[in-house]
């Protein structure tokens, strides 16, 4: 009754980058890019970013100021 029960072993893939590789790959890609493609991204992250909570998406920005004594 007591039957061993295999497990499927995998191998894990892995490909370590460094950080500037990393940025310049990013820099390489965007790059390629038209700037009305890039625009329009940004413009799509903002929407994005801004739409997950209650207040929507801003129409104008906010005026934040913050006074410290020193």
């Amino acid at each position: 009754m007591d039957k061993e029960v295999k497990s499927r072993k995998m191998a894990l893939i892995v490909q370590q980058v460094s950080q500037q590789d990393e940025y310049r790959l990013d820099m390489d890609f965007w790059l390629k890019k038209s700037v009305s493609e890039r625009l329009a991204e940004v413009c799509r992250l903002r929407r994005l970013y801004f739409n997950k909570g209650e207040e929507g998406f801003p129409t104008k920005i906010a005026k934040v100021v913050h006074k410290k004594r020193i």
